[in-house]
């Protein structure tokens, strides 16, 4: 197999590139949140910083922005089919590894960290 800078496996990777994507999405396993509520339940995340994760996400085909005519306006936002697969397949994968494996790769992180660096 060649792998070429603009193969289908970097496209996959790029999806875990950006820090909080992974996290909206999984965010969002539980439902639709409209705004306020999501960034409320990430906690720590910047406005800027979640309209940027939330239009990269609707650009890559993984979530939808939902509109409704109400007063006040309402938006929210939801994994489309393909957000669900890829939060139910690669990422859940990532994160049954994550908890098999986290204590070592910790572990080996701290094993590397000059010891100047708990300073």
């Amino acid at each position: 197999m060649e792998f070429v800078a603009d193969c289908r496996l970097r496209m996959g990777t790029d999806l875990f590139a950006h820090v909080w994507d992974p996290v909206v999405l999984a965010a969002l396993t539980v439902g639709p949140r409209r705004r306020r509520a999501l960034r409320a339940q990430i906690g720590g995340i910047s406005d800027k910083a979640l309209t940027e994760a939330l239009n990269r996400l609707i650009a890559n085909g993984l979530l939808e922005k939902r509109s409704y005519a109400e007063a006040p306006p309402r938006v929210d936002y939801a994994l489309t089919p393909l957000g669900q697969t890829f939060a139910g397949g690669p990422m859940r994968a990532l994160a049954d590894w994550v908890l098999r494996h986290g204590d070592e790769l910790f572990e080996a992180q701290q094993r590397m960290r000059p010891a100047h660096a708990h300073l």
